[in-house]
């Protein structure tokens, strides 16, 4: 992938604007996706378009990329994400770190992790 931050911040940009299809288009058929809402994972784009659509109906979030690293093949992208109920009331205004894993141009695995929690905290 010749600019990894370009693809980043499209995704994001994709996810504001609810073009599910588009992004599920960049996933690979085993893509494992960070369920936030549950405290799992869901696996395939037909999990992640699904997981999507239900959250979709509970709540509205922006997520707006704040900065893109690089390192041992792991995206990490800190992100601004404010998160709304379906009748406007303010859940959630927060930074969070995502991290994404590529192979071959299409995202395999997705996940979240908050500032608060070491790295020891996190793992795919």
């Amino acid at each position: 992938m010749k600019d990894v931050s370009v693809f980043i911040q499209n995704l994001y940009q994709l996810f504001n604007d609810r073009k599910i299809e588009e992004i599920v288009a960049h996933m690979d058929e085993d893509v494992k996706w960070a369920n936030a809402m549950d405290g799992n994972f869901v696996y395939g784009p037909e999990a992640v378009r699904e997981y999507w659509t239900k959250q979709f109906e509970v709540i509205s979030s922006k997520v707006k990329p704040l900065t893109i690293e690089v390192e041992n093949g792991v995206v990490k992208v800190h992100v601004h994400q404010v998160v709304h109920d379906v009748n406007g009331a303010l859940l959630a205004d927060q930074v969070r770190d995502h991290y994404f894993r590529l192979k071959n141009d299409k995202i395999i695995e997705f996940g979240i992790r908050e500032n608060e929690i070491d790295d020891a905290g996190w793992t795919f």
